[in-house]
């Protein structure tokens, strides 16, 4: 490893590991693990491929100290569990080791998070020093991801905002019953919902610049897909969330929860697909297909089950349909919608190799489910 820095900082960092596996930060949550086959070996373990706002970068993933004095019952890093090494970084030290990787062009940016020690404000204090060190002693004006802690203060947060690319306030249940169950010392209304709240008043009154996300725990206590999209659905609409992340419960060896069964990855990769239709695609929960449990079916995507019940027999007329009408068919997302409404204008799609030439990667999704010029297309009839 060729960068400059004190060796007991690298082996600290070693030994961090990927703490952070659990707090996705980027748009491919998925892509961030551990590296495995056909993965090329990351320097550090915490350093995890990121795809960010402005491209797919390498990313400091950190925590300024692995020691919590929360007992939030699904975290290797609750207090009182004996087998969490606990590692702490000071404000200069995490900055000038974040720099360093940097300068040797091992890292692009840094995802920055925290147990809590000595209260909310204290540890919130420590990311903001940290942050502004890099951004003000070292001049670095790359991607920036703050973790804001439940319970800063409201001068906090706006501090954070001045200095972060994007802000993260971890809701983990979707609704107060829900996070009690998960983090019994952690407040969903008081400590959470009112950051959130902040966030996007200071968004929207002083025009400040980072993404807004956060995370559920998903499966662990009984909540429901009906919930976890419910509370997505009102972030997207009233503070501006941009992204909702979706985190399978995995059980973890000396927590309470270490007996649970763990959550099927499909049910995380449905409220990944749901979670766009709400947030890119026009709709609302209502229209989302849910079982009598008030979870999404694992067997196929939510869209096209909803295409199934009211697009085979009453298919789209492309060469009439709105943009929201042309975001309800399989294998037509925004990008092509918007392509389709220009060629319009220009004359009649007529087959689906026009589809195709407009970007429509995959013309036998959207088929079942249209007409082209009054006609199904050729592939339609040959799959009835």
């Amino acid at each position: 490893m060729n960068f400059r820095s004190a060796p007991d900082t690298v082996q600290k960092l070693s030994l961090l590991g990927d703490a952070t596996r659990f707090e996705p930060a980027g748009a491919q949550p998925q892509e961030e693990s551990a590296a495995g086959p056909g993965r090329t070996a990351k320097p550090l373990p915490c350093i995890s491929e990121v795809t960010t706002p402005t491209g797919k970068k390498p990313i400091l993933k950190a925590m300024m100290t692995t020691a919590c004095e929360r007992n939030c019952f699904y975290c290797p890093f609750r207090a009182g569990r004996n087998q969490t090494q606990r590692i702490t970084f000071s404000p200069d030290e995490m900055a000038a080791t974040f720099v360093n990787l940097a300068r040797a062009r091992l890292v692009d940016g840094i995802f920055l998070s925290s147990g809590i020690i000595q209260g909310s404000v204290t540890t919130q204090d420590k990311i903001i020093d940290a942050a502004e060190i890099i951004r003000r002693k070292y001049g670095y004006r790359g991607y920036m991801h703050l973790k804001i802690m439940p319970g800063a203060g409201y001068e906090q947060v706006r501090r954070t905002m001045l200095l972060a690319d994007r802000v993260s306030v971890n809701l983990e249940g979707p609704t107060a019953a829900r996070l009690a169950a998960l983090a019994p010392k952690k407040d969903y209304w008081g400590e959470l919902i009112t950051r959130l709240q902040w966030i996007g008043q200071l968004k929207r009154t002083e025009a400040f610049r980072p993404s807004i996300v956060t995370q559920f725990v998903v499966g662990a206590v009984g909540d429901t897909d009906l919930e976890l999209l419910q509370v997505s659905e009102q972030l997207y609409q009233q503070f501006g969330l941009r992204r909702a992340y979706y985190s399978g419960f995995s059980p973890v060896d000396g927590t309470p929860f270490d007996g649970l069964p763990p959550t099927d990855p499909l049910r995380e990769f449905r409220l990944y697909q749901a979670s766009f239709l709400l947030r890119d695609y026009g709709w609302t929960v209502e229209d989302l297909p849910f079982q009598t449990d008030a979870n999404l079916p694992l067997h196929q995507d939510p869209k096209r089950i909803w295409a199934d019940a009211h697009l085979r027999q009453a298919p789209v007329e492309i060469n009439r349909a709105a943009r929201g009408e042309l975001l309800r068919i399989p294998g037509i997302g925004p990008v092509a919608a918007d392509a389709i409404l220009r060629a319009r204008r220009q004359g009649r799609l007529a087959e689906l190799r026009h589809l195709r030439a407009l970007g429509v990667r995959d013309v036998d999704k959207c088929a079942p489910y249209i007409l082209l010029n009054g006609r199904r297309p050729a592939l339609q009839l040959a799959l009835l």
